[in-house]
């Protein structure tokens, strides 16, 4: 770990971290059931992980239905997305009305800057599907997924594709992992992105079918040990599959499909495909997903991807043997369906041990969705000054290293996968400072891209906003995942909301509060809010506050 980015951890994760370093183990918990207690600490902790950031309101739901219930919620609510992408640009070849929908448009003109226009309207409209999501896991497997099996949308080229690959990703995120595959590889923008559409008898293309084994099922780790032989075999498998750009569809065509016997390595057990002729030969896509599935090591490397993403990115003996390993094995027992596995993971005691709570950098998605939700944001409600506010913060969570729908290459953002820095590729000299920066502005009056923090209304919702010390107490449960001490608490308390005061003067918030709630005038709001912004700006600045 580079020691500047180790200095900015708390000293809590600074101990974690060293123990993780130097001896190779963090904890010897497992996938047993969790039955300690599920109070706030750990309602946050499991709402941070798997939604964007944690509401007061989310909190209370969660905390009443208990875990267990709570878990079984958030893995098994999907919610269908209404809203699409709308014309945000103007003129449009294709004779899309500004305001409406591009998605079924005929295809944009291969010269010209149409489809690049409409890059910042999609991306813009999936920021907001994520501040508005439900009480759901549906969106963070969105983005997993789609830093899993990645497209970059300026080598698709072609915006329509793109967005139907983002519904086909949400319509199997909680699904089955082998028929989320599948529908990977027939997808127009994956035929696109690696090449597939190009891939005949006279020339096999080896791009996606290499993928396919080391980024997609069985990884390259040291227990992987697929040859040259089957990613050759695997592209003569996958020839033949072209796409319709006016249905955008893909369709197979026999006539450029390899039809000899496909043999693999003792790795796959020396399966062979027999070669099939006609409309036959689209079938043996399903023999090659069922002979790579069959190998143990896809589940590992599968359930090695959900722990980075969802828990840590450390995995040593410990965790491979009790957690990786019989995480992969409901995932074989359930033929790879991904529900039993996220249950078993987000109830487990290894799930809620300390030393993984308060573990992971925030990436700038998470960070700039979580902020928005968790303080309640209020976007325009004309599309266009939406669209405005929208494209600036996801044009500033780009500028921080991660933009929506073009991760920097096929393996997808360094941080995900990058030993042995991981997550701390997200804080560096220049986007720490441009963090600040989006909560500086977003909680002063100016705001950031025409939207702005309440911090009224934010309090409002907590559980006694006119008592300092409760309101203190209740936002650090909310947006810090480590506990601050008495010292840094009454810091806190003494020095912003009651502006120096003596520390026995509570009164003076608690009456500054009162009297802007009995009489809401422009002076009496000026003094609780500058108070607020103050705090907030101060508590958003901190270490601390990175941490998810």
């Amino acid at each position: 770990m580079d020691r500047r980015q180790f200095l900015t951890l708390p000293a809590k994760r600074q101990q974690t971290a060293a123990k993780a370093e130097t001896t190779g183990f963090r904890t010897d918990s497992g996938i047993t059931a969790y039955t300690g207690e599920f109070g706030t600490a750990q309602a946050v902790h499991l709402l941070k992980r798997t939604m964007f950031g944690s509401t007061p309101e989310d909190v209370t739901w969660a905390k009443g239905l208990g875990m267990d219930a709570a878990v079984d919620a958030l893995i098994d609510t999907v919610t269908p997305v209404t809203t699409q992408p709308l014309n945000t640009y103007g003129e449009d070849e294709t004779g899309i009305a500004p305001g409406t929908t591009w998605v079924n448009s005929a295809p944009p003109p291969e010269e010209g800057d149409l489809d690049r226009m409409r890059w910042s309207s999609y991306k813009a409209w999936w920021l907001k599907v994520m501040i508005d999501q439900s009480r759901s896991i549906q969106e963070k497997m969105v983005l997993f997924w789609h830093n899993h099996f990645v497209t970059e949308m300026d080598m698709v080229n072609d915006s329509r594709y793109v967005y139907k690959y983002n519904t086909m990703l949400r319509s199997h995120a909680t699904g089955n992992i082998k028929a989320l595959t599948k529908a990977v590889t027939l997808d127009p923008a994956m035929l696109r992105y690696l090449n597939g559409y190009l891939n005949g008898k006279e020339s096999p293309d080896e791009n996606y079918g290499r993928e396919l084994h080391e980024l997609f099922t069985v990884g390259k780790g040291p227990d992987s040990a697929y040859t040259e032989e089957d990613v050759r075999a695997t592209a003569q498998v996958l020839t033949g599959y072209r796409i319709n750009p006016i249905t955008m569809e893909s369709y197979f065509e026999s006539t450029q499909h390899v039809i000899t016997n496909k043999e693999f390595s003792s790795f796959y057990n020396n399966r062979k495909i027999t070669g099939k002729t006609g409309a036959d030969g689209a079938t043996e896509l399903d023999d090659l997903l069922n002979i790579i599935f069959d190998q143990q090591e896809a589940s590992k490397f599968l359930s090695r991807k959900i722990y980075r993403f969802f828990v840590y990115y450390l995995i040593d003996d410990g965790v491979e043997q009790n957690v990786i390993t019989p995480l992969a094995k409901i995932m074989r027992d359930n033929n790879f369906e991904l529900k039993p596995v996220l249950k078993a993971l987000f109830k487990s005691e290894h799930f809620f041990d300390p030393l993984n709570m308060s573990a992971l950098i925030k990436s700038p998605v998470e960070f700039a969705v979580g902020m928005i939700r968790e303080f309640g944001v209020a976007f325009p409600t004309d599309y266009m000054a939406a669209h405005e506010a929208l494209n600036t913060i996801r044009n500033h969570c780009a500028n921080m290293l991660q933009d929506l729908g073009d991760p920097p290459q096929v393996a997808g953002w360094e941080a995900y996968h990058q030993a042995p820095q991981y997550h701390e590729l997200w804080i560096n000299t220049d986007t720490l400072p441009k963090r600040n920066m989006m909560s500086d502005l977003m909680i002063s009056s100016g705001g950031f891209g025409d939207v702005q923090i309440d911090p009224l209304a934010f309090v409002e919702r907590l559980s006694d906003p006119s008592n300092p010390v409760t309101l203190i107490q209740d936002v650090l449960d909310l947006l810090y995942r480590i506990e601050l001490s008495d010292t840094s608490k009454a810091r806190l308390k003494n020095n912003i909301l009651l502006s120096g005061q003596s520390p026995d003067s509570d009164y003076y918030w608690t009456d500054a509060w009162n009297e802007w709630k009995s009489n809401p005038n422009a002076a009496n709001r000026n003094i609780v809010e500058t108070r607020l912004q103050t705090l907030f700006k101060y508590m958003m600045n901190m270490s601390e506050y990175q941490l998810a």
